[in-house]
Order: C-alpha cells, then structure tokens, then sequence
C-alpha cells in the first residue's frame, strides 16, 4: 500500500502543466540599465536569446528554484528576488502546457561570473533588447513596469550601485529605470530625508576642476525601510 502511495504521489487524473520560473536580471553600468539573457542552445527557439529559467522541481518552492536557476546561470549565490507575476497563457510554449512565474533580479554587474549552465550570456541594454524566445518579450516589460513601481516603496540602489557611489551616479540610477529627468535638489533632500546614505569624507575627481562627494548607503537605515515600505514620489 505504501509503495502504490509513493508511486501515485504526483499521478493525477486530470491534466496538469509544468512549471517553470523566468527571472530579469537587471544591473546597473552606470549609464544605463542592462538585463541579462542567455542565448538558447536547443530546441524551441535554438540559438534565440532568453530570460534566465527553467524548471521547478518536485522538491522544490519557485522561489528556490528560481534561486538555483541564477546561481547555475550567474554564478552569484545572494540574490535579490521578487517574484512579479504568473504567464499562463495556454500556447507560451509549444513544446506543453508550461505556466511560467516571474521574476526580477537586482545584481551588481561585476558580481555576475561565468554561465556553465547556458549555451552562451550576455549583458544588453534595454534599448537593444532582441526579439527574444517564448513570450519572454513581454515578461521583460512587465518585470520593468513592475521595477518602476517598486521604486517608489522600496530603495532599490543598494543592489545596483557600488559599495561606494556618487549622487550623480544614484540619481542617474533612478532616471534610467523611471526614464524621466529629475531635478537634483529636490531628489537629494528626497534621498537624504529617508537617512539611508552616509556621506564620506573622501571625493572622487569627475573633472580637473571639480570633485564629488562619495556615499554609502546606511545598511541597517536601508533593510529597515525595506521591511516597513517607503513612498517617495520624484
């Protein structure tokens, strides 16, 4: 009786699909937002470029399979993840009925190492973004609309920028990801009201006249603001 239990564990009479998890890494160059593909090795879409992804496993919750798909095709093993959406249309893939969760990523570029577990990878900007296998177009836009949202509740930068940064470089941060333009002032006293950063006393030279101030963002300040939630409009 036990065995026919095991065996039938996960045998179910009606039809059932797969599931899968697709995940937007984005990073942070400095100039521009860049996400990371891979490019497919087999059938369907062989040779097309793609979201990071796979499978879930038996064992396994999405988020820790999402978790093993970067860390087997990144190669970085603490990750921020948010999970933003199920795609679940019926002919997503034509291979079988696969409903895909979704995901973004948040990942210092330099973090990023080599992808054993994909044909090939690549950092694009979004600007060059290729037509890309599945629907995964789309799952790209919804994870940027998404990260354009969260933006305004949750400080986003401690994942993207270097451990120590320029305002210019964390105000070009957030008119990369809203495309807009901010105006300085009112964006500095935004920042500075949340406490979140900590201005050192070393400069880096931005030209031979002039020097900028460095920062650093306040850890404990910024996890606990991530757990209660912010609103801050620009």
């Amino acid at each position: 009786m036990e065995t026919e239990n095991k065996d039938s564990l996960y045998c179910y009479k009606h039809p059932h699909p797969s599931v899968t998890t697709d995940c937007a890494v984005f990073g942070f160059d400095g100039n521009s937002i860049m996400i990371l593909l891979i490019r497919r090795g087999s059938e369907p879409f062989k040779g097309y470029w793609a979201l990071p992804g796979g499978f879930v496993r038996m064992e396994e919750s999405a988020d820790e399979g999402a978790l093993r798909e970067l860390r087997e095709e990144t190669g970085i093993n603490n990750i921020y993840i948010r999970q933003f959406h199920t795609f679940s249309d019926p002919f997503r893939d034509p291979r079988e009925r696969v409903i895909t969760i979704g995901y973004y990523a948040l990942v210092h570029i330099q973090e990023v190492k080599g992808m054993d577990d994909a044909d090939e990878a690549r950092w694009f900007a979004l600007k060059d973004i290729p037509t890309l296998a599945f629907d995964h177009n789309h799952i790209l836009r919804t994870a940027l609309d998404e990260l354009r949202k969260q933006i305004h509740f949750e400080p986003i930068g401690y994942s993207l920028l270097p451990e120590t940064f320029t305002f210019g470089e964390l105000q070009n941060l957030y008119e990369t990801i809203l495309d807009v333009k901010l105006e300085s002032r009112n964006l500095y006293y935004k920042i500075k009201q949340l406490g979140i950063l900590e201005q050192l006393e070393e400069k880096t030279e931005q030209t031979s006249r002039k020097q900028a101030s460095l920062f650093r963002f306040n850890i404990d300040k910024y996890r606990e603001l991530k757990l209660q939630g912010i609103r801050v409009d620009f």
